[in-house]
């Protein structure tokens, strides 16, 4: 019985998973976040071994035994970042060919038929990677408001803040988003509220995002243009990086990954407009299933194992030992 290994590294969470040639998964570790940029590389290596033992002591497998592994890592932006990661990789002592690519492809290997289109992720931030048949790949930078890329997480909590400052300054009209930054901060009003911004002691996480589409299904009218704006700007992630594979043209699969889509057709419809403007032949489909599946499969491809044969037996098991 061969064995495989897929370890999707986040930037909030780490998710280690073994599955064996039949596509059955029987393995299952998590840990923190291990993207490198936020933590560093030996912390990156902690992170892994974590993951990877707990996996391994569920499935009865060691390091000896996996044929192939994949990573899909948040962080992994550039080639540059190559050599620290399978530096770290390497403390799991596994024997077996490995590969690491960023961990936006984990959605696309997991949902994708044959890995092949786009993934838009929306989580703790954004990301967009894709790859045609021809092995033609797509990006984009992957690191959010500093490159103009928005609709994840960060983004959507981002933007609130901007608009409560509107609202405060009268720009705009009032919005129970302000409420939910005075509650998360503990702030007494505005005024300390953008102090303790301006000064720093005050910090936007990018959990907030769910309170801001919570209230946008309430009414709230600026709630509901910063979810209409966010899905717009996941849009163009997607037609961007369809653009640069050469598939917008084509019945392009887009795979939406990531928490923020579990709000539904509120982000959904704005984001389905913008791409069939510019991809009318593209097909959108939410991931179902984690993606760190993508990561084993990515694995499995490093011996010319085909994974998409079994990919919905990973999919079915994974999510029964997935937490």
């Amino acid at each position: 019985m061969k064995y495989f290994l897929g370890i999707d590294v986040g930037s909030s969470k780490t998710h280690a998973l073994i599955a064996d040639e039949t596509g059955r998964c029987i393995g299952f570790g998590n840990a923190g976040g291990g993207n490198h940029q936020n933590i560093g590389y030996d912390r990156l290596e902690n992170v892994l071994n974590k993951s990877f033992e707990q996996a391994s002591e569920m499935a009865g497998v060691s390091a000896s035994q996996i044929a192939g592994a994949g990573f899909g890592a948040a962080g992994y932006d550039f080639l540059s970042d190559r050599e620290g990661h399978l530096k770290a990789i390497s403390s799991l002592k596994l024997s077996c060919p490995v590969e690491v690519v960023n961990d936006g492809f984990n959605g696309l290997f997991a949902g994708a038929t044959r890995g092949i289109g786009v993934n838009v992720t929306a989580g703790s931030s954004n990301n967009c990677r894709g790859r045609n048949k021809d092995g033609k790949e797509g990006r984009i930078v992957g690191n959010g408001a500093t490159f103009g890329e928005y609709g994840g997480g960060i983004e959507i909590a981002s933007r609130a803040l901007q608009i409560i400052n509107y609202a405060w300054i009268n720009r705009t009209p009032p919005t129970l988003l302000t409420k939910i930054l005075l509650d998360y901060t503990g702030a007494k009003d505005e005024l300390e509220l953008m102090e303790g911004f301006s000064n720093d002691y005050f910090h936007l996480a990018p959990f907030l995002a769910i309170e801001v589409i919570r209230i946008a299904k309430e009414g709230d009218i600026a709630a509901q243009e910063i979810i209409h704006w966010s899905g717009e700007e996941l849009g163009w992630l997607a037609v961007s990086v369809a653009r640069q594979i050469e598939m917008e043209n084509e019945e392009v699969e887009i795979i939406q990954s990531g928490s923020i889509f579990d709000a539904g057709e509120i982000i959904a419809n704005p984001m389905r407009e913008i791409v069939l403007n510019h991809c009318p032949k593209a097909k959108l489909i939410r991931l179902d299933g984690p993606p760190v599946v993508g990561a084993v499969i990515l694995g499995m491809e490093q011996v010319n194992f085909d994974g998409y044969t079994v990919r919905d037996i990973m999919v079915r098991t994974a999510k029964e030992i997935v937490k």
